[in-house]
C-alpha cells in the first residue's frame, strides 16, 4: 500500500474511536456567553493524554478574562516534534454560542441518527478537534520519517473575537508556526474571509409616566429612527461587490435589543448591538467612521435624544498570504480524490480566528469536517449536525496533507 492508503486504513480502523472522542467533547458545555470554558479544556487534555498527547494548558489570567466579559479560558497547545523543518499548526475552537430553542436532539448529547452526529459544536468546531487529532495520530502510526513539527491549537474565544484565544497565544509568543490550517468545512478550502465590526449603541431619552408621555423623551422611538437609518444602509451595501469568489457584499445586522423599565413607563434608555460584516476590499477605519456618522445624524433628528457608541469588536478581514499555496494544493489534491469532486479555493462571508495568524504573518487556510454550507450544518441553530462520512474523509485529507508537507 502507498502511504496515503495506509493513512486511510488507519483512520477507518479507528473511526469509531474518533466518533467517541467527538461525543465526549460535545457533552461538556461551552456556552459563550457566559464563557466558562476551562472545564472543557481540562476534559480535552485528559482525553488527549489517553492518546499519548501531552496538552500544555495556557490559562488566560482571570482579570483579563473577566474584563473581556467571560468566566474562564484555558487554551491548549499540543506539540509533536519530528525533526528540523517547518511547523504546521492546526487550530479549532471549543467555545460555542448557547443552544437556543427548537432542538429535537439533546444539544449536549452527541446523539448519532442516520449517519449524523447531533449537538452544539458538532459541526463548528469541536468536530475538528477530532479531525486534527486523529489525522496526527494516523500520521504518527505511519512510522515514516518526517521533517518538521505539528502543533494542535485548541482555543476558546472564537465567538468573542479570538483575542483571548489564538490572539493571546501569539501575543505572548507561545507559538510561532510557519503554516496553519483552521477548522472549516470539507467541500472548499477557504483562503479569505470577511471582517467584522460589532458595536453597542445606547440611546438616552427621559423616563416618564405613560399617562403623561409628553413629560419624557422616548428612547425607544429614537432607537427605532436610528435603526431605520442603519437598516437603510443594507440597500446601499448591495451596490458594493467583492472580487473574492464566495463573498458578495457588506451587510449589517442588529442582533440584540434591550431597554425600558416597565410597560407603563416611557423608556429612558434603549441599547442595541450591531454586527457589520466587511468585505476584504473595505477599510475598517472608514467603515466604522461611516456607521458612527449614520447613527449620529439620525440621533440629531430626534429631539432630546443622545447616544453613546461603544466598539465591541473590530476583526479585520483575512486576505490570502503568499506562502499558503502548498496548503491549498495539497488539500485540493486529496480532497478531490476522497470526495470525488473538485475542492475550490474561495472566500467565505464568515469571520474567523485565522485572521489573527495572518496578521502575525502566518499563511493559513480554513479546512475541516463539514457540509457544503453553514445552513446545512445548522451551525448556531437548533439541531446542529455533522455527517460522519464528512468527518472520516476530512480526517484523511488532513492526514495526507500533513504527510505531503512534512515529507
Amino acid at each position: 500500500m502507498t502511504d496515503y492508503e495506509k493513512l486511510d486504513t488507519w483512520i477507518d480502523a479507528h473511526f469509531d474511536e474518533e466518533v467517541r472522542f467527538l461525543q465526549e467533547l460535545i457533552r461538556v458545555p461551552t456556552d459563550t456567553p457566559p464563557g466558562n470554558n476551562a472545564p472543557h479544556a481540562e476534559r480535552t487534555a485528559e482525553l488527549l493524554k489517553g492518546f499519548g498527547f501531552e496538552a500544555e494548558p495556557h490559562a488566560v489570567p482571570q482579570a483579563e478574562v473577566n474584563a473581556y466579559g467571560l468566566e474562564s479560558i484555558t487554551n491548549l497547545i499540543v506539540r509533536r516534534n519530528y525533526g528540523e523543518g517547518r511547523t504546521i499548526a492546526l487550530n479549532a475552537h471549543g467555545d460555542v454560542v448557547p443552544p437556543g430553542e427548537g432542538w429535537t436532539h439533546d444539544p449536549y448529547g452527541g446523539e448519532i441518527v442516520d449517519g449524523k452526529i447531533y449537538g452544539r459544536a458538532a459541526a463548528v468546531s469541536k468536530c475538528d478537534f477530532a479531525t486534527f487529532t486523529f489525522a496526527v495520530r494516523a500520521l504518527e502510526a505511519l512510522g515514516a520519517r518526517l521533517k518538521g513539527n505539528v502543533e494542535l491549537h485548541f482555543t476558546y474565544d472564537e465567538e468573542f473575537g479570538g483575542e483571548m484565544g489564538p490572539g493571546w497565544l501569539l501575543k505572548n509568543r507561545l507559538t510561532q508556526p510557519d503554516l496553519m490550517i483552521a477548522a472549516g468545512f470539507s467541500y472548499e478550502v477557504v483562503t479569505a474571509h470577511n471582517g467584522c465590526l460589532q458595536m453597542e449603541v445606547t440611546v438616552h431619552g427621559k423616563m416618564a409616566h405613560a399617562a403623561v408621555p409628553d413629560t419624557g423623551v422616548d428612547a425607544l422611538q429614537g432607537a427605532v429612527h436610528i435603526l431605520n437609518a442603519l437598516y437603510a444602509q443594507n440597500t446601499l451595501y448591495q451596490q458594493v461587490t467583492s472580487q473574492v469568489d464566495g463573498i458578495n457584499h457588506p451587510y449589517l445586522n442588529v442582533g440584540r435589543i434591550e431597554g425600558g423599565t416597565n410597560t407603563n413607563v416611557v423608556p429612558g434608555k434603549v441599547s442595541f448591538k450591531l454586527d457589520r460584516r466587511m468585505i476584504p476590499e473595505e477599510s475598517p477605519v472608514e467603515v466604522e467612521a461611516s456607521i458612527r456618522k449614520v447613527i449620529a445624524d439620525a440621533a440629531a433628528e430626534c429631539r432630546g435624544i443622545t447616544v453613546d457608541i461603544k466598539r465591541l469588536l473590530l476583526a479585520n478581514a483575512m486576505k490570502p498570504l503568499a506562502g499558503n499555496q502548498p496548503l491549498v494544493d495539497a488539500i485540493q489534491k486529496h480532497g478531490e480524490t476522497l470526495f470525488g469532486q473538485k475542492i475550490p479555493a474561495m472566500g467565505t462571508p464568515l469571520y474567523t480566528d485565522v485572521r489573527l495568524y495572518a496578521e502575525a504573518g502566518i499563511p493559513g487556510v480554513i479546512y475541516g469536517a463539514g457540509p457544503r454550507t453553514v445552513l446545512e450544518s445548522h451551525a448556531k441553530r437548533a439541531d446542529e449536525r455533522l455527517e460522519l462520512e464528512d468527518l472520516r474523509r476530512a480526517t484523511k485529507v488532513i492526514a495526507r496533507t500533513l504527510r505531503d508537507l512534512l515529507n
